[in-house]
Formats: structure tokens, sequence, C-alpha cells
């Protein structure tokens, strides 16, 4: 393991850290390649599955106690990312599709994870058979589970923008949302839409285990808004090249305690260490929130004209930080908007100053993208689709990953909330442009790759 070298001076830093500012580590997740799981037999195919998650990870929650123990730096989840499973489902069917996101399930328990993700498939440029039984298998797969998050990656700069795959999104979110609405339509919070999905992701719902990466990684997610927020408080009326800094400065200390736990966890799990994703993933605790430092930058809500410009000066600032702090800077790192999980966002949903078509501006410069949204139960299958072809798009234009996770609440209108506990957190059910999209997404095909992609 390359040693690490820490200061005095920076182990006090991170100790009050920790104490004051609500530093964590948000996740240690422990990346797992199944290609070498495949069999023409579902049976084996699952235990081959099994075997190899338990094998792996039997340690991941004891090794993190103890780091945590040690360090005095709390590690919030412990989670697990496989190979997408369509790319092992072979010639699965659905019903094979749901044993196996139940033998997920059933490994995720046994090793006591929080969430396993990976039940995934890549789709920006076509379908095999394989994917499209994996994408029926989604609703029912996520409402007979606990602890299994899927993802779906629709789009990319490279190749354009899946409009099948996105319509066939919209009907599965809108099934997966009805088969769990008796819980406030949870199983849509595992389940993501990506354009220009990233294989490395230790973040939940979207993470899995890129076919490029080694056999096993240790990746590690950090999260710190508070730290962040206090040190902008500290800083005082200051301009924005200083607020730069100091941001910088900031997400460096972060990172190093995030690569500090990392490859430590990855010593004693005896696996290579994989990426640090420095990520300031809120939590609906107060002081935990991007929406207060985005306010502490200078507005009186966030939603108000000038979020954006705030948004975009924090992402740029975390992303210099950690990259000066670490080689291995990785995943989607830099700041997170989700509606339900920030404390400031919820409240200002709930007050009307930020709306659907205000977040979706901000996505446009912050490290995914419709994050945890609630909207009425009745909104059709074709708007949320909708939602997501523009969300794709800003990801495939820019040449970034996005994402949508939407919640339709089955039961719930306008102003009306779902509350989901824990990390997920709460929000209020707000509103989306009720005029149709319909003809759009019925065209089908695909959008066409940007002159960007003209890259070779």
């Amino acid at each position: 393991m390359r040693q690490l070298t820490f200061s005095g001076e920076e182990i006090l830093e991170t100790i009050n850290m920790v104490r004051t500012e609500q530093l964590d580590i948000r996740t240690v997740t422990v990346g797992i390649s199944l290609l070498d799981c495949v069999s023409d037999s579902c049976d084996r195919l699952c235990r081959n599955v099994y075997a190899k998650v338990e094998r792996t990870a039997r340690d991941l929650r004891r090794v993190s106690a103890e780091i945590s123990q040690e360090f005095g730096l709390p590690i919030i989840n412990n989670r697990i990312a496989v190979t997408p499973i369509s790319l092992i489902a072979g010639r699965s069917d659905r019903q094979d599709l749901l044993r196996i996101a139940a033998t997920l399930d059933r490994a995720a328990h046994a090793v006591n994870v929080d969430f396993i993700g990976g039940f995934s498939a890549q789709v920006e440029k076509g379908m095999t058979a394989a994917d499209a039984s994996l994408l029926a298998a989604i609703p029912e797969a996520l409402a007979a589970t606990r602890r299994v998050c899927a993802s779906v990656n629709v789009g990319s700069t490279r190749a354009g923008l899946n409009m099948d795959a996105i319509a066939e999104m919209g009907r599965i979110i809108k099934r997966t949302g009805e088969l769990t609405g008796a819980e406030s339509s949870i199983g849509c919070a595992k389940l993501v839409v990506f354009c220009n999905a990233v294989e490395d992701n230790p973040f939940m719902a979207g993470a899995f285990h890129g076919p490029s990466e080694a056999e096993c990684a240790v990746n590690v997610g950090v999260s710190g808004p508070g730290v962040v927020l206090r040190a902008i408080k500290a800083a005082g009326d200051v301009d924005f090249g200083t607020l730069a800094s100091i941001v910088r400065r900031t997400a460096f200390k972060i990172t190093r305690a995030g690569e500090l736990v990392g490859r430590t966890a990855a010593a004693r799990l005896g696996l290579p260490f994989g990426i640090v994703d420095l990520s300031l993933a809120p939590t609906p605790a107060e002081g935990d929130s991007v929406a207060r430092i985005l306010e502490e930058i200078g507005l009186d809500s966030v939603g108000a004209h000038g979020s954006t410009a705030a948004l975009a000066l924090l992402n740029d600032a975390v992303k210099k930080g950690g990259a000066m702090a670490s080689s291995h800077v990785g995943g989607l790192s830099g700041a997170f908007i989700p509606l339900s999980e920030d404390a400031g966002m919820i409240e200002a949903a709930e007050k009307g100053f930020v709306t659907i078509d205000k977040l979706e501006a901000m996505t446009a410069v912050c490290s995914v993208g419709l994050d945890m949204i609630a909207v009425p139960g009745d909104t059709p299958a074709e708007t949320i689709a909708a939602i997501i072809a523009d969300e794709a798009a800003i990801g495939m234009i820019n040449k970034k990953t996005t994402a949508v996770r939407l919640i339709p609440a089955v039961g719930k209108g306008i102003g009306d909330w779902v509350d989901f506990g824990g990390l997920l957190g709460r929000a209020p059910v707000i509103p989306v442009n009720r005029r149709s999209s319909g003809r759009l997404i019925a065209r089908g095909g695909r959008i066409p790759s940007p002159l960007q992609a003209l890259i070779n």
C-alpha cells in the first residue's frame, strides 16, 4: 500500500471536520466483476454470483467498522457494485433475471451491506435480448428486493440518445412506482437513468462495476458539505477568486482523508484500491446541505437567479481540489443536488423557490442531474420519458454524466409529501409541465450524436 503522510496540523483539522462539520465517508463500495460467473444454466449462474459476492465482500462490514473506530471517521454506508447484469445474463429471460436479482439481494444480505448496484444495462446505441429482458424485469425486481439498485444508460456523447429506450424507461419508472406505491414508490429511488454513465461510481443507485474495471476494486465516496459551508462562512465577503481557492483547499483536505480510508480498506480486504469520488453528497441533516453552501455564496434561497453560476463555481473548485490531492479521483466527483436528501433543497422546494425547470438548468454544471425528485403519481409515462430526454441531452452535448431519478408518487399530488427515511430523506411533490410530449416520444429511433463525438 502506498503510504500517505499527514502533518499534525492536517490530523487536527480532520478531527475538527468530523466533530463539528459533519465530515464523513459516505460509502466504501467494493466493485466485483461477475464476468467469470457466466453459465448456460441460470441455477449455476446464480450460484456463481452468490459465491463470488460472498467470498469477495464477506469482510467489508467488519473492516469498515474497524477503520471507522481507529480513525474516528464515520463510514455511513457499505455497498457493492457488480458487472452490469445484462452483460452476464446470456439467454436469460425475464423470470431468470428476477431470480438473479433475488440472488443479488440474498448475497447483499449475507455480507450485510446497505445496497448492491449493477442490475443494469447500457443501451445507448441499441438493445440486446438480454438488455430487453433486464429492462422488463426492473419494476418487479425492485419491488421484490430490499437492497438491489438498478441503472440504465440510455445515451452518450459518442452514440447519441436511444429514444426507444428512453420511452421504455418512462413506462418502467411508472410501473416501478405503482408496484411500490404502498412504500411511497420507493422502488423508483433505487433506479437511475444515465447519459454518459461512468464505470467506477461508488454512489447508489447508479453504481456498477464496468467491464473495463479490474477484477475487484475498492472505491470510496467522500462527502463534506458541512466542511465546505463552514469554510465559506469563515471567509466572509471575499471575491469569487478567493472563494474558489478556499473551496479547493477544503476539497483537498477532504480527499486526502478519503484516500487514506480507501487505501487502508483495500489493503485489509486484499483488494486493489480504485478511486476516491469526492462528491458533496448532502443529507437531510441541517448543516449538511449543498443548498446552504449556495446560499452562503450569496443567494437568499437556492433557486434564485444566480444559483447555476454559484453551483458552477462550487463544482469546479471541488474537482480541482480533489485532483490536486489524489491521482485517483474518479466516479462523479463534484456536487450533488438531490431534492429529497438536502435540507436546504427540501425547504426551497416546499416554498416554491426551486422548480424542476431550475433544477434542470443547474444540472448543466453539477455532478449528476435531476435526483430524487417526487412528482405527481398521475404524471404520464411520456412526460417522464421527455424529462429523461431533456436531461440526457444536457449530458450528451456537454460531454458529462447526467442522470434522472424521478419518483412518480402513487396517490400523491402537488404539495403532498413522500418520506423514505434515512439518507433518502423526504420531499414535497412538485409540479411538472402538464403539456403533452407524447408525439415527441412516439417518434422513436435515435437522436444522433453531436459533432463533439467526431474526435478520432
